[in-house]
């Protein structure tokens, strides 16, 4: 296969590697000079030290559109913040196109990426590659499991055979509202996560946390179209525990940062990569409030981002919420 993945950073980078070895893949970067870089060092080391990239991976820069000609398959490895210039530029792409951003879309619309290629570039036979992942691991070649997310069965089928291998499990799912919807509010989960396990509150206090988060985000996915099932699989259960509890995780190291005393503005700058939850929250309690579905963690986050609460007022407002029975 001839893969193209636009985005040099450190998750392009990782499935770029990855692919190179069975398929003929170049890795497109934005700034010409890291193209140049990559190039004479053979090593991503702004986003991903310590990795070699294979022999056979090319590096280039220019036009998306002129260098998706002739491609099997088209990766958009950029931040949600680049997905919809991207795939206007991609728009009279003939091969599948798969995103792996994940988030709602910052704006009073707050789309998500199926959502954004509906407006730019409805023609696209588009979806999206999610599930748990961390981009390191990933470039180790250590075992994971991705979900490739489309109601197109080619999109489908061009990921699982980009990317399906002996470190590398892809499984196929027809639900890309549910997938996304995952991929995008676990991120706001985690900072929650990172805020509970840097207050020291214990082990249950996480397991809970975690539980009643998936049922927010399942209630809001199953809202906006999604299946329920989905939300048990990788790319909401799966990923929802790989972000809020693993120390790679930029979500969680907010949380933790903010539980630390420091500002939302020093936690981001100490990362030196985009935390997607602090982008998203907000919107995820939008879209949420519109679609009638209850999301208080979720609440509580935004209001701690905002600087509205503390981190102990978050802790003090969720547990001291009147009780309800579980039912999802």
């Amino acid at each position: 296969m001839k893969l193209l993945v636009l985005g040099a950073g450190a998750w392009g980078t990782a499935l770029a590697t990855n692919a190179a070895r069975q398929h003929e893949v170049s890795l497109w970067a934005r700034d010409a000079a890291l193209a140049d870089t990559l190039r004479s060092q053979r090593c991503n080391t702004k986003y991903l030290p310590g990795i070699d990239l294979p022999e056979g991976l090319q590096v280039a820069s220019g036009d998306p559109a002129a260098l998706a000609r002739g491609t099997d398959l088209v990766i958009v490895a950029t931040a949600m913040a680049g997905l919809r210039s991207t795939l206007q530029a991609l728009a009279a792409c003939e091969a599948p196109v798969a995103w792996l951003c994940k988030g709602f879309e910052s704006g009073s619309a707050g789309l998500l990426g199926h959502e954004v290629q509906a407006q730019v570039a409805p023609a696209l036979l588009g979806g999206a590659l999610t599930g748990p992942s961390f981009a390191q691991e990933v470039a180790r070649r250590q075992p994971t499991a991705l979900v490739a997310a489309s109601p197109h069965a080619r999109v489908r089928e061009a990921l699982v055979a980009a990317f399906h291998g002996d470190n590398l499990r892809v499984y196929a799912n027809d639900d890309l509202v549910g997938a996304e919807v995952g991929g995008a509010v676990k991120n706001v989960l985690a900072i929650a996560c990172g805020l509970c396990d840097g207050l020291a509150l214990g082990l249950n206090a996480r397991a809970a946390l975690i539980t009643r988060g998936l049922a927010e985000m399942t209630r809001l996915g199953v809202a906006l179209g999604g299946r329920s099932d989905t939300f048990m699989g990788l790319s909401g259960l799966g990923d929802l525990v790989l972000t809020a509890t693993g120390d790679l995780s930029r979500n969680r190291q907010v949380g933790l940062l903010l539980a630390q005393g420091r500002t939302l503005a020093e936690a981001v700058a100490s990362l030196g990569h985009v935390a997607e939850g602090v982008y998203s929250a907000r919107t995820v309690a939008q879209r949420a409030e519109r679609a009638g579905v209850d999301m208080p963690i979720t609440r509580a986050v935004v209001a701690l981002l905002d600087g509205q609460l503390r981190p102990a007022q978050a802790v003090a407002q969720l547990m001291g919420r009147d009780p309800a029975a579980e039912r999802g």
